[in-house]
Parts: C-alpha cells; structure tokens; sequence
C-alpha cells in the first residue's frame, strides 16, 4: 500500500503498535530498482513484521542526486516497490532525510545499506532516542544504479 497522506500514515502506525507488531523502516531514492535492491529490502523484512520503505520524491532526488535524476517517475517507482513482497507500505517524501517519517513511525529497527555508517547517519539521533535500533546490511557487490546508469550509457554511445 502507497500511503501518500501523513495521517492516515499515523493511524496505521498506531493500529500496528497496538497488535505489538515488530516495525522495520527504511528508505532510499530506488532509481531503477534492481537485484541489489530486492535483495537488501528481503533481508531487511527478515528484521521483523512490517516493512515500510519510504521513497525519496522526484524533487527531493534532484536536491541529492542532481537535475539529471530520477531516471524513473516517483510514482512508478513506489508501484514497484508495493508490488514486491517483502514490502507492507510505501510513503513518498519530498524532505531530503527521512527524519520528519522516522518522527512519525519509531520504527523498531531502521535499516540502511552499507554504503552507509550508522554515526553519519542524520536520523541516528532520533532513532535512538526512542530506544529503536539501527541496523546496517552490507551492499550486494556490483549492484547499483550509477552503474546500471554508466553501463547504459557506455552500451549505446
């Protein structure tokens, strides 16, 4: 389910805790979703109950990555991501950090990939205090979409 309204997203929040199910959070651009991606987000639903994946919006994307990013439309990307089964919930954000959703959810677990050090990580603070923990997963070699990106440039030069 793509949940676009921050109070529905709270009522949902609530009616989970209240089944005192385990929440797992992470987040990410997930520009041309690929087999690092699925893999990454399998593992992290193995954290526990629910996974929720919040997406990076097309602007904020552009704000982190650059005007020639996205590839793909946010709302294509966040159907991709629902349809997949490791996957409970999808909730688009236009910040450029997921700390305002991590505010919301006090996920149990926060998730983020090994390209990533848990004391660089700006939400760190507000998972913590919370008593929630951060997890990292390292990367699966060779998967990325910069290099999907080069590869297909390159190929069609």
């Amino acid at each position: 389910m793509i949940i676009e309204n921050r109070e529905l997203l709270e009522n949902i929040i609530k009616e989970l805790k209240s089944q005192n199910l385990k929440i797992v959070f992470t987040n990410g651009c997930f520009d041309i979703i690929h087999r690092g991606h699925v893999e990454y987000l399998n593992k992290a639903k193995k954290l526990g109950d629910i996974l929720i994946v919040g997406i990076n919006s097309d602007e904020s994307i552009k704000k982190i990555k650059g005007n020639k990013r996205p590839i793909i439309p946010l709302y294509s990307r966040a159907y991709v991501l629902d349809n997949l089964k490791a996957v409970d919930f999808v909730v688009p954000f236009d910040e450029e950090t997921p700390i305002e959703l991590i505010k919301i959810i006090k996920p149990d677990v926060h998730v983020k990939g090994g390209d990533y050090k848990e004391e660089d990580l700006p939400e760190a603070e507000i998972v913590k205090s919370y008593g929630g923990k951060i997890k990292i997963i390292p990367l699966i070699e060779g998967f990325s979409t910069t290099k999907i990106i080069e590869w297909v440039l390159n190929k069609y030069k």
